[in-house]
């Protein structure tokens, strides 16, 4: 990892800081709940706006049509021609485990 600094001080790394955001997302056939990591200056709409085949979501449930769990992951990649929609939740502190 590389950190270079800026004659006013200002520091630039390869790392990329993103915060956790806790999201419903509904897809052609599933709905999908976990966190999206959104770069710190952005929205939830820029991240959905990238120009990248995959959205990375973490601490995943899976639901079916039905509403009943299909299964559980620490990691889910999903291909974003197949998002319909997207709805970040409100979570209380106690919810919101990093």
């Amino acid at each position: 990892m590389s950190i270079e600094y800026d004659e006013k001080g200002k520091i630039f790394t390869d790392i990329v800081s993103k915060v956790s955001i806790y999201v419903t997302l509904q897809t052609t056939k599933h709905i999908i709940r976990g966190r999206m990591h959104v770069r710190r200056d952005q929205r939830v709409k820029d991240e959905l706006d990238l120009n990248e085949k995959f959205l990375a979501l973490t601490d995943v449930q899976v639901l079916g049509p039905d509403g009943q769990a299909l299964f559980q992951s620490q990691f889910l990649a999903v291909k974003r021609e197949h998002i319909i929609w997207v709805l970040p939740e409100q979570r209380t502190n106690e919810e919101q485990v990093s």
